[in-house]
């Protein structure tokens, strides 16, 4: 399981700690973003401090109906006790956790200033 909590912003936030392929460590907090379907995003000077090797650009539609061209890294995260290689999209604001990082968990949010944030992954279905 995964806990955070709201903060006084209304904004879900959960600490991660996210490994480079030199075994960098940088712990932060992150904030669930739900509106984005990536994994995780993260700024420029994280992504340098950890050494994250590029592997592509990426094309996203903005709000506003623009076009974005980002590139995306790669990195470890440790989600619930366990480490993942992710796609890392690169974007200057605080880091998001996306709905890609979420897939096969629950999400539950008591939306007030310091309500608990818990992730739990879901029970795994069996095939039909």
């Amino acid at each position: 399981m995964i806990t955070g909590a709201v903060n006084a912003g209304r904004e879900a936030v959960i600490r991660l700690t996210v490994r480079g392929p030199a075994g960098q460590v940088r712990q932060f907090h992150a904030v669930i973003d739900t509106g984005y379907d990536g994994w995780l995003s993260l700024p420029p000077a994280f992504i340098t401090a950890l050494g994250l090797p590029w592997r592509r650009r990426g094309l996203a539609v903005l709000a506003d109906g623009s076009n974005s061209i980002f590139d995306i890294h790669e990195a470890t995260v440790v989600w619930d006790r366990r480490r993942r290689s992710i796609p890392v999209d690169e974007a200057d604001t605080n880091p998001l956790v996306g709905m890609a990082l979420l897939h096969g968990y629950e999400l539950n949010m008591q939306v007030r200033t310091d309500g608990k944030v818990t992730i739990r992954p879901l029970p795994r279905r069996g095939n039909p």
